[in-house]
Formats: structure tokens, C-alpha cells, sequence
């Protein structure tokens, strides 16, 4: 498969102090870890693209362990997490797709005991364009008070041959969560959903 060919990285990080209600007595953390490679798929179908997911592995252990570090560099403050890529131009929506495994595989083993699936947006667009990168809670999707997203994006990728690719870490609930639902304090961890 194809050389992983790195163009750029940033890693973002936001504290949330509060959203308009009380100061947190403990800001919520927002982190993204952001790349841009080149697309070698870009400007033509190619059948056979899924060992890429192979070459990419490496790239996500590499950004899952940034991440970390920029929010603490402790596996037991993470709550929350999320994928995304945006995929310029000349490439299609499948290319994004790649980024599954490597992107989320590699948080989840950089926090050890991670059970929910991470979940995952992709969009084909221009450079300068944003992704809204979905965030539930590490151990179960149904925890309402971790459903966030962090919007993503460098103002001059991904190119037409480029693919930006995205892994997002948060260190708690949104700031002032109070819409119900399954609280982290209840979760079993049987599934990774509940």
C-alpha cells in the first residue's frame, strides 16, 4: 500500500468554563488532534483500498498518545471521544471511511479500558472546511450528558488531493448537563452501551 506522506499536525485544546450558568468548579477539556496527508486514491476509483487502514495504523497510535498528553497524559481523565475526516476534492467519501479503525482503535487502546464504540463523521470538501466530530461518553454511548461534538477544521486543508483526519478527547460531560438520561455514575460496561 501507499506511503503515509504528512503535510501538517495540530492539537487543539479548549476549556470549557461554563456555557452561560455557573463557573465549573473543574473546566471541562476539549482536545483534537488534527493531520493532513496526502490522498493516494485521489483523482481516480481504486477498488482495493482497505489495506490503508494498515498504513494509517501507526499515524492514529502516534496522534491518540499527543492527545492524551495535551489533556493531561492520564487514561482515567478521559470521558469522552470521537473520529472524523474530511476528504478534499479529488478524493470521495470512502476515503474517509479509512479512518475508522485506525483512528479509533488507537484511542481506545491509548485508554485501556474504553468499551463504546467512537463515534465518527466524515464530508468531502474544500480547504477551510469544518467537522463537526461527535462525542459520547469511552464506556457507553447512551450517557446523555456526554453527547458533544468539537468542530474541527485548518484553514488551508485538506487540499484536492488530501485527507484531514481528526481524533477528539474530552474530559467530561458538557459543562452544564442537566437534560437526564443515563448518568456516567451508572453505567454497567456490559456492552459499551449501557
Amino acid at each position: 500500500m501507499p506511503e503515509v506522506v504528512i503535510r501538517k499536525k495540530a492539537i487543539v485544546v479548549e476549556e470549557i468554563f461554563h456555557e452561560g450558568g455557573p463557573v465549573a468548579a473543574v473546566p471541562l477539556r476539549r482536545g483534537a488532534a488534527l493531520v493532513v496527508i496526502h490522498n493516494p486514491f485521489a483523482g481516480r476509483y481504486v477498488e482495493d483500498i482497505a489495506g490503508f487502514m494498515d498504513d494509517l495504523n501507526p499515524l492514529g497510535v502516534e496522534m491518540a498518545a499527543a492527545l492524551l498528553k495535551a489533556l493531561g497524559d492520564d487514561p482515567a481523565r478521559i470521558e469522552g471521544y470521537g473520529k472524523g475526516a474530511i476528504v478534499g476534492a479529488a478524493g470521495e467519501i470512502e476515503h474517509g471511511a479509512l479512518w475508522h479503525v485506525p483512528g479509533g482503535y488507537a484511542m481506545r487502546d491509548a485508554l485501556g479500558v474504553a468499551k463504546a464504540i467512537v463515534p465518527s463523521a466524515k464530508k468531502v470538501g474544500g480547504p477551510g472546511t469544518r467537522l463537526d466530530v461527535p462525542v459520547t461518553h469511552v464506556n457507553a454511548s447512551y450517557v446523555r450528558s456526554h453527547f458533544d461534538a468539537m468542530e474541527v477544521g485548518i484553514t488551508d486543508a485538506p487540499r484536492a488531493d488530501e485527507l484531514l483526519l481528526a481524533l477528539v478527547m474530552t474530559t467530561g460531560p458538557r459543562v452544564h448537563a442537566r437534560v437526564g438520561g443515563l448518568k456516567a455514575s451508572e453505567i454497567k460496561g456490559e456492552d459499551g452501551l449501557r
